[in-house]
């Protein structure tokens, strides 16, 4: 028999233990970690026959970090073996299941180790929490067995090999085999021993604590089920139990429930005839369905949620206990409350961190087959009773590890591994093993028959307000189609975060809070997947990879890049929009009747652990601020105010005394007091209402006339080429511009459609990317100039025309000249496509600038992703106005500006919206941002490009979903527009 006969076989594995729930126990235990003797094979072929050998002389292997992935060795210059892959949906070698290439690159490990005298090794295990794909395992020379599914916990018997004194163990890892057919997850493809590896004294085998919750009554129950060859005891006692039977049950009065919002833990412990002590953490609640609504504890759960991928852009799927607490901090910080482990089991101290700051938790099995579906799902797995056992011990290596988590609400069967028998079969396991959790699966949605859930991705707002209504398309059986009415629904994956993006989401937002069915959802996805690179060129300049950079032969390009966290864990506009958008406290500012109204959206908390505080603003300058007296509001509850003195005061005489410009009021409800995963202080909502708008700009006080003079047009303190029409000076600074400008550097929501053709194609058909602009007339003449010009591209009969109107005169201040433009555009032709952009582009001399501007901020936003920018005075520099997205496209605009000043070494120019515009400065040109493939393909030519917009065609999230509502379609219609400009200091 083959002795690698295991890598192409669809058994799970031979010699493992049976699953066991993840636990900390104070048994020895011997980790692992650290530097291990490592070869990497070419195949099957290339194996070393005696490596397993405790005499094997290693000393000329190189050190390998364990845990790691193989390929992220060497970054952020060059892998050092192997290389990355990424591809969504195709699997990288050839659909011949459960065949995998020969030609299998194969890591070779070797560890020696030392065992104390005393430890316990009779009843010693081996532990792997994950390794990628199969492998197989010697110690001292003494095969354990083999394993496979790459995410999930294997443990091995070492009683009998263990010794005291030196040990040594060999593991075998193959990048690809029968388990990778099951593993084609939308993520790199990374190889090796990527989570830790330990001995350790097996005592206890398993528990299973069941802590129920009566809301009717307030009443807890507890039970746990222990699996020991000795006796237990069981104690909590803050509920009084010490000592005690672990079986119980224990029915407690005035329980404290644990959720999202309260995540109250009990402190317990099983303590063992051996003197084996295991701590408990122990939260009760109880899921439910009730009338088709998703309830815990009784109250409906409204799912604020987010896919997550394991991810580090320096050590990949290997993921320090830091970076995931960061994880879990931000995603509270930003009103998260829920987390779909996408597509696999995470790392079980990511589960902790979720028990202990309260995230629900869908938690996903190691499980998909996407590649399958290309060819018609032909082969795939799902289907196949062959594959039954792989299937069912995914599902309980699963369920087993994890069960012992409140945080986990809901077992999700995989994703995107079409329908079959082994699905069926491992959902009918689940509800044997554990019928206090709903069973999720996304790919059965036109039936439902063995899920509790009806979940969709990507679906429109349309279709999802019908499915809140109750009111979906029929299936094809009417006995599925009752269970699928009868279900809660979830959007598994929406609102897709890649690049510029995504919009929309409000919309989606009004919808769920509109329909008790709607459980809410999870934004695809928390993180960039980018890979952190060096580019050596004269200096070293640093950039995030994505798919083909490592030459791939198959790849899906920059899709990997769809988080909203950038790859460092910065957060991206998309994060901060999300974080507004759910929100869970509305505020609303009514300023006709002075009245302050408060919604409590939490299930469970009131306000009482929020203060509420002011401030008011005349045109961005503070004219009062303080705290803000709201009563306590109920979860559920409305409360309204009115506004007191001290506010009306300020702002009556911001209204009757200030500027004359817009006076804002703001009010925001922050943490009264320090939480486990933000600050007092922290902001959780906000909202603003304009108190007095601004008054009217005064015309220019007299208009000036035109004078040519030598091949130049002077009007006021501007220039213009006499041949072009084109400002080329105001006042002391050197212009280029502006002309009219419809382009922008696709994002990847215009790129990309997984649903029908991208926006890009018809926008490239048309020749948006290469409008001509045609000066058609330069007439000076008394009111000022006017230029007319033409916009088309080549080839085309469709054209845009457009009448420049330039007028100057006095501002309002001293010695300060206004220059005014007003753009009218008219469609000429046929234009059956929307414009990405219409507004006028120009550029100024400089490298960096100072900006400064009045109107929504202090981040980027568009038409369709707004809700989290606020109305004030800002400021920032050119640089830090650009935002980095893995692969560059267009960024960085700023939303409803009524002003702004540009500041550079060669003086200052002044904008200001008619009444309002958008404002985007950059270091560089469309052609050059729509040209990078890596952030450090984009350098400064030295001048500063100024887009002052009049609209912007919306983001949407057609990348993987829909594109922009109707309402947020810019279309090719006759517009006019206004801006003026000035100089000053």
């Amino acid at each position: 028999m083959d002795p690698n006969s295991y890598v192409e076989d669809r058994s799970p594995g031979t010699g493992r233990l049976r699953p066991r729930a993840a636990f900390a126990t104070d048994v020895p235990a011997i980790a692992l970690d650290g530097d291990w003797r490592f070869r990497l094979a070419s195949g099957l072929d290339d194996l070393t026959g005696d490596f397993a050998a405790p005499d094997f002389d290693d000393t000329t292997w190189d050190l390998l970090a364990v845990p790691s992935c193989w390929q992220m060795t060497g970054l952020p210059r060059e892998p050092r073996y192997g290389a990355p892959a990424y591809t969504n949906i195709l699997y990288p070698f050839p659909v011949d299941p459960p065949r995998v290439p020969r030609q299998n690159p194969t890591g070779e490990y070797r560890r020696a180790f030392d065992v104390r005298d005393g430890f316990p090794a009779s009843a010693a295990v081996l532990r792997f929490e994950g390794v990628d794909s199969a492998f197989a395992v010697w110690l001292n020379g003494i095969r354990l067995g083999d394993g496979k599914g790459s995410r999930l916990t294997t443990e091995f018997d070492v009683s009998t090999a263990l010794r005291p004194g030196r040990n040594v163990l060999a593991v075998r890892v193959h990048q690809w085999s029968s388990g990778s057919y099951l593993e084609d997850q939308d993520m790199w493809w990374l190889s090796g021993i990527f989570r830790s590896v330990s001995v350790a004294a097996r005592g206890v085998e398993d528990f299973f604590v069941h802590a129920a919750y009566d809301h009717s009554t307030g009443q807890g129950t507890l039970a746990v089920d222990v699996t020991a060859a000795c006796g237990v005891s069981l104690s909590v006692p803050e509920l009084g139990i010490s000592a005690a039977d672990p079986a119980g049950p224990y029915v407690i009065d005035s329980i404290e429930p644990w959720s999202d919002e309260q995540p109250r833990l009990y402190s317990g412990e099983l303590v063992s005839d051996t003197g084996e002590r295991i701590p408990l953490r122990i939260g009760f609640r109880t899921v439910s369905m009730v009338d088709g609504v998703l309830t815990v504890n009784g109250r409906p759960v409204s799912l604020r949620g987010v896919n997550r991928h394991e991810w580090h852009p320096l050590t990949g799927r290997t993921l320090t206990e830091d970076a995931m607490v960061a994880d879990v901090l931000l995603m509270k910080q930003h009103n998260i409350n829920a987390v779909r482990t996408a597509h696999y089991p995470p790392d079980h101290r990511f589960l902790d961190l979720c028990d202990k700051h309260g995230l629900w938790v869908f938690c996903e099995a190691d499980l998909e087959t996407h590649g399958f579906e290309p060819g018609g799902w032909r082969r795939n797995p799902s289907d196949d009773p062959a594959w039954r056992e792989a299937y069912l011990d995914r599902t309980a290596r699963l369920v087993e590890r994890d069960k012992n988590h409140p945080s986990v609400i809901v077992w999700s069967l995989g994703n995107e591994s079409g329908t079959g028998v082994n699905l069926a079969a491992a959902a009918a396991w689940i509800r044997r093993r554990d019928d206090s959790r709903l069973i999720h699966y996304e790919g059965d949605w036109a039936s439902c028959a063995y899920v509790d859930l009806y979940s969709r991705m990507y679906i429109g707002v349309d279709e999802l307000a019908a499915i809140g209504r109750g009111q979906e398309a029929p299936t094809a059986d009417p006995a599925d189609d009752a269970h699928r009415r009868a279900l809660p629904f979830v959007l598994c994956e929406y609102g897709h975060a890649m690049g510029t993006g995504p919009g929309g989401l409000s919309e989606y937002q009004r919808v769920v809070e509109a329909h008790p069915r709607l459980a809410g959802g999870f934004v695809w996805e928390w993180i960039d997947h980018g890979i952190a690179r060096l580019a050596e060129e004269q200096e070293p300049r640093a950039f995030y990879a994505y798919g083909g950079d490592f030459g791939e032969e198959v790849h899906d390009g920059a899709f990997v890049a769809d988080g909203l966290l950038f790859p460092d864990r910065t957060p991206s506009p998309g994060l901060v929009e999300y974080k507004k958008v759910i929100e869970p406290v509305r505020i609303r500012i009514d300023p006709a009747a002075r009245q302050l109204v408060v919604h409590n959206l939490h299930r469970i908390r009131d306000t009482g652990h929020l203060d509420f505080r002011w401030n008011a603003e005349d045109g961005g300058e503070p004219v009062g601020s303080g705290e803000l007296k709201v009563p306590t509001t109920a979860p559920g509850a409305t409360t309204t105010v009115e506004w007191p003195a001290e506010v009306a005061a300020a702002l009556d005489a911001a209204r009757e005394n200030g500027s004359g410009d817009e006076v804002w009021l703001t009010v925001t409800a922050v943490l009264a007091a320090d939480e486990t995963w933000a600050g007092a202080g922290h902001e959780i909502a906000w909202a603003q209402g304009r108190v007095a708008a601004s008054a009217a700009v005064p015309a220019p006080s007299a208009s000036v006339p035109a004078l040519p003079h030598n091949g130049h047009i002077t009007l006021g303190p501007a220039q213009f080429d006499a041949r072009s029409g084109q400002l080329i000076r105001l006042g002391g600074l050197e212009l280029d511009g502006p002309r009219l400008d419809i382009w922008r550097a696709p994002i990847d929501n215009d790129l990309l459609n997984a649903f029908g053709e991208p926006q890009i194609t018809d926008w490239l058909a048309v020749g948006l990317h290469r409008m001509r602009h045609e000066v058609l007339s330069v007439e000076p003449d008394a009111p000022g100039l006017t230029v007319t010009a033409r916009l088309a591209a080549a080839g085309s009969s469709s054209a845009l025309g457009v009448v420049y109107r330039w007028t100057a005169g006095d501002g309002p201040d001293a010695g300060q000249h206004r220059l005014r433009l007003e753009c009218a555009v008219t469609p000429d032709g046929a234009w059956s496509v929307p414009l990405p952009r219409l507004g006028i582009a120009l550029s100024l001399p400089g490298t960096d600038a100072e900006v400064e501007w009045f109107g929504l901020g202090p981040g980027e936003a568009y038409r369709d992703s707004r809700t989290a920018a606020r109305t004030g005075r800002h400021r920032s520099t050119v640089s830090a106005m650009q935002t980095p997205y893995v692969r560059p496209q267009e960024n960085g605009n700023r939303h409803h500006v009524r002003r702004a000043r540009i500041t550079t070494a060669d003086g200052t120019l002044l904008i200001t919206g008619d009444p309002v515009i958008d404002l985007t400065v950059r270091p560089w040109s469309t052609a050059a941002l729509a040209a990078a493939a890596h952030q450090h393909d984009l350098v400064g030519d030295g001048r500063l490009h100024l887009h002052l917009d009049h609209a912007h065609h919306g983001l949407g999230s057609a990348s993987c979903g829909p594109g922009p509502s109707a309402s947020d379609v810019l279309a090719a219609v006759p517009t006019v527009f206004s801006v003026e400009f000035s100089t000053g200091r």
